[in-house]
């Protein structure tokens, strides 16, 4: 009983500091600001709109994903209640946040979607490691200033890694982008 309401207190403080992240990113409006010209105001409108949705269809792959933070690894785990391995862990925040189903393996996802390189990174795409001294082996959910969440390896839990560790850069195999939902 106590690891499901540790489990639940987990999910509701990466909520909460997700949702504070984005309202820090958000940015803020300055009355010293000279109003823009018409056309500015709808063309910006619309990019900002088209921002949003995409950034609010980003936000809750983050949020949750953040939420299964210390979820044991268990190697063909597909369900939190009984543990996840890292392709487990992606196909199920995709199927819970937006519906998609995503291929069982990680090698598998490495073919769906559209390839981005590393310096386009945006929160949700899936990033790629050779952990298994293969590639596409691995995988994890990209969350922004180059960290991702992931779960490692038996003994390990769901966790927040740095893409700048020496680890994973020298295993570093690529990302791919899943088409949001209309």
């Amino acid at each position: 009983m106590a690891t499901f309401f540790q489990g639940r207190w987990l999910r509701l403080r990466a909520r909460v500091c997700v949702v504070g992240i984005s309202l820090c990113l958000a940015g803020v409006a300055f009355a010293d600001e000279q109003p823009a010209a018409p056309e500015q105001v709808t063309a910006f409108s619309r990019l900002h709109d088209l921002t949003a949705r995409a950034t609010s269809h980003a936000s809750e792959l983050v949020i949750r994903a953040m939420g299964m933070i210390g979820i044991r690894y268990k190697y063909g785990g597909t369900a939190p209640e009984n543990g996840l391995d890292c392709s487990g862990l992606v196909r199920y925040v995709f199927k819970d946040a937006w519906g998609a189903d995503l291929p069982r393996t990680s090698e598998e996802m490495s073919r769906v979607g559209e390839k981005v390189d590393t310096r386009n990174l945006q929160p949700g795409d899936l990033v790629f490691y050779n952990t298994l001294r293969h590639a596409f082996s691995h995988v994890g959910i990209y969350l922004g200033d180059n960290k991702f969440i992931h779960s490692p390896s038996p003994g390990g839990q769901v966790r927040i890694e740095s893409m700048d560790l020496s680890y994973w850069k020298k295993r570093f195999n690529g990302a791919r982008r899943i088409n949001e939902p209309e």
